[in-house]
């Protein structure tokens, strides 16, 4: 559709130029050729001015004009004065009037699509900023929203690392009082060992599984115990009774599995996050207990 009124709107304004490009009086001989009323002839001619008076003679001159009639020699009388040439000076040819040019009327009922679709075209391009920047503001609130649940995510993980270090310097401290204990206990027995007769020392004297690799042993999976422990996000409401996880692991201390035991009481949480526990460790203790490694070793948990 906007096409067909291009092509029209076009197609008029050429045939506009064609007419006014055409002489008046070729207009009205064309006008006069179709026998139709003077009053319907949008355009009209201007006359030439015409003067009352009388006719004047007037002989052209120049490349234009006719030529002059030849003059007659006169034969001359002695003594007298010669008369007045009888060629009147010529007068110079009247100055036409210009031509004024008619435009046609302007239309009585003007067409007003055009203001029309111009000014839907102008409310529907400010729809279309409005609902874009609607669009803007909400993807901005979004983009906020996500921020500030990624700073407050950020800051349960700080303060459970917060809580996991504490526990964690908890039990190292924990650790450190129960080696005391250990060797003042192992102190007092030497002491005690020591007053009897005929026994030697109690570092000269072996366990009862006859082996010397008993305390190494217990220190071993004390050490475990401790590497193990501060990883382990313990779920409420546990039961206060011990659970077994079987450990496989390589020489070097690298777990590759764990694998709670059957006879295990917690439920499917307590169990993962035991297993959990484990995994996060990833490398158990191994420089020092060289001699007492084991690739599959059985841990204890207690939630307390």
């Amino acid at each position: 559709m906007a096409v067909v009124v291009s092509t029209v709107l076009h197609l008029g304004i050429v045939g506009f130029l064609f007419l006014a490009m055409l002489p008046c009086a070729s207009y009205e001989s064309f006008f006069d050729a179709l026998h139709l009323p003077r009053w319907m002839n949008p355009i009209t001619c201007s006359r030439p001015l015409e003067l009352q008076g009388p006719v004047i003679e007037a002989t052209l001159m120049g490349p234009t004009g006719s030529p002059p009639p030849k003059a007659s020699k006169a034969k001359p009388i002695p003594h007298t004065v010669p008369p007045p040439p009888t060629v009147k000076p010529p007068t110079p040819p009247p100055t036409p009037a210009p031509k004024i040019k008619t435009l046609p009327p302007p239309p009585e009922h003007p067409d007003v699509k055009d203001q029309e679709r111009v000014v839907e075209q102008g409310l529907q391009k400010a729809e279309e900023q409005r609902v874009q920047q609607q669009k803007e503001r909400q993807r901005q609130a979004e983009l906020d929203a996500q921020a500030a649940k990624r700073k407050a995510e950020l800051k349960k993980v700080d303060e459970l690392f917060a809580k996991m270090d504490a526990a964690s310097r908890q039990t190292h401290q924990l650790d450190s009082k129960a080696r005391q204990a250990k060797q003042q206990l192992a102190d007092l027995k030497n002491a005690k060992d020591n007053g009897q007769a005929d026994l030697p020392n109690a570092a000269q004297r072996q366990s009862g599984t006859n082996s010397d690799h008993t305390a190494l042993l217990d220190q071993y999976g004390a050490a475990i115990q401790n590497a193990v422990t501060p990883n382990w996000l313990r779920p409420d409401n546990m039961p206060n009774v011990p659970c077994k996880v079987h450990i496989v692991q390589l020489p070097g201390g690298e777990v590759m599995s764990a694998t709670v035991d059957s006879s295990c009481p917690y439920d499917d949480v307590g169990r993962r996050s035991i297993e959990n526990a484990v995994l996060r460790t990833k490398t158990l203790p191994y420089k020092g207990f060289e001699s007492v490694f084991r690739r599959d070793i059985t841990l204890t948990f207690m939630p307390q």
